[in-house]
């Protein structure tokens, strides 16, 4: 772990594993922190907060930027560690590579963008100057299914903003986001300002740092329950949040669609990270007119697909994360098909090691089931029919979460319409991709609070301090009675 600009193990020399999940085997042992070892870190970030936060904001966005060169320049060893721990094929852990480097770019390049407004007051005695300053130090939960894109999108705001950092990665993936820190601080970020916290027992260690005032925000990419959990233990002192959590989007195709680009788009929208991603099409509704005829070409395309370890050149879709990631899986497959559903193709675990489980298509998927309210998180397409406009929007926002759709259509009115009605942070329109470092990625109802990326992501970051400069002469002043008068005091 990472404390202070120092490497050193845990508490107590404790560790926990890290497999592959290509093969089940071990790759390494990692320290495992406890509670002692996460308010060590708090200690460090809160004691360069101060001298973090003076630090003139081109050198904080220069910092970033060579980081971003690094990361391109170490691609390769960067693909290769994201495989080993994550599974994901190597082309994609390159995408992943240049994805979170981007997002060094974008917010080195914002630092300098920190702005704030002056103004005379409504009566004109007064002058308001609006300032933006650091929150302070931040705790930064990140998954397991973007190693190193997760973290990056987090710590280069934070690293723009002035704020220092604790960073709990994963534990199925906390190499890539040591890593990380690594090359960080060859880019010049000075120490304690970024503090890397590896633990097994996560609730145990996030906990007292919660607890502590010295804390000022919460970042959390992860579950809807366990977000719901943070969200309660961070009320205790109101701190300020940020979260991204789980997502059930909904794949639209309308009869006009394009059905090779609709193919396509679902091939990445769904198998993107071997279908591990918060924003994985989750529910294909596909109008009854080219319903089979669409189903007909993604079994076919998912059909060309090679399944194996992630780190063979010819792998298209590597390993799930876990076995319990597999299992659930399997489970959800299972208990749907046995409902009454139809195997159009996959739906059999395989032999041998490693977590893999085959690209599944299934249809007549029965109403109420479970496949269709919760996140499947793996290579599975459940498709569902629709004979309306009416009937597709209200079947896409059935649901608590509202992360992202993906709507197909050739008719630009229907296209701007629905995408106003789809209950959703993002729309992809004739896209199966939505992710931009430009962009502000977020969510709404129970799939998050606040934004990450684009022009706004910085301000989850940033507090306002408003100051009002007397500038009327004592004669001038209003008195406090004609304050009171006039309704200016509360």
């Amino acid at each position: 772990m990472l404390i202070g600009g120092q490497w050193r193990s845990a508490t107590g020399c404790t560790t926990f594993p890290v497999e592959n999940p290509a093969t089940g085997e071990k790759l390494c042992e990692v320290s495992n922190a406890v509670p002692e070892d996460a308010l060590a870190a708090l200690d460090a970030a809160s004691a360069a907060q101060a001298g973090w936060a003076a630090f003139p904001p081109r050198r904080r966005g220069n910092i970033l930027r060579r980081a971003h060169d690094l990361l391109i320049e170490r691609m390769e060893e960067f693909a290769l560690l994201i495989t080993l721990e994550m599974g994901k094929s190597l082309a994609e852990s390159r995408a992943e590579v240049r994805y979170g480097a981007d997002y060094l770019r974008w917010f080195g390049e914002e630092a300098v963008r920190i702005d704030g407004t002056w103004k005379v007051s409504e009566d004109g005695t007064a002058r308001v100057l609006v300032t933006r300053q650091p929150v302070g130090p931040c705790l930064l939960i990140t998954p397991w299914n973007a190693p190193l894109a997760m973290p990056a999108r987090k710590i280069g705001p934070a690293v723009a903003a002035g704020c220092t950092m604790i960073v709990k990665p994963a534990a199925q993936t906390p190499l890539t986001t040591a890593a990380l820190a690594g090359v960080l601080a060859d880019a010049g970020l000075p120490d304690g300002v970024l503090n890397i916290i590896p633990t097994a027992h996560a609730a145990a260690v996030t906990e007292p740092l919660l607890r502590d005032g010295r804390l000022r925000k919460l970042s959390f990419t992860g579950s809807t329950p366990v977000g719901r959990l943070l969200l309660s233990q961070a009320a205790d002192r109101v701190l300020r949040t940020s979260m991204e959590l789980g997502g059930n989007a909904p794949f639209i195709v309308c009869e006009d669609a394009d059905l090779d680009a609709a193919v396509e788009g679902a091939m990445t929208a769904k198998l993107r990270n071997v279908g591990e991603a918060c924003i994985a099409a989750n529910r294909f509704h596909v109008h009854t007119d080219v319903a089979e005829e669409f189903t007909r070409r993604l079994v076919a395309r998912m059909g060309t697909l090679a399944v194996g370890a992630g780190t063979a050149p010819s792998t298209d879709l590597g390993p799930l994360i876990d076995e319990r990631q597999r299992r659930r899986v399997a489970d959800l497959v299972d208990e749907t098909v046995a409902a009454g559903a139809r195997v159009r193709a996959g739906a059999l675990v395989p032999d041998g090691p490693g977590y893999f489980y085959p690209p599944t298509v299934l249809t007549d998927i029965p109403a109420g089931a479970r496949i269709t309210r919760e996140e499947i998180f793996g290579p599975v397409a459940a498709i569902h029919t629709f004979t309306t406009e009416g009937e597709a929007l209200r079947a896409a926002n059935d649901t608590e979460f509202g992360l992202v759709s993906y709507l197909y259509t050739r008719d630009l009115n229907r296209a701007l319409r629905m995408s106003e009605r789809l209950e959703s942070g993002m729309v992809g329109l004739n896209r199966g991709y939505v992710s931009d470092p430009s962009a502000p990625f977020g969510g709404m109802k129970q799939s998050g609070i606040g934004r990450e990326g684009g022009n706004t992501g910085i301000d989850e970051y940033l507090e306002q301090k408003y100051l009002a400069i007397d500038m009327a002469p004592p004669s001038q002043r209003p008195s406090p009675s004609h304050l009171e008068a006039s309704g200016n005091v509360r």
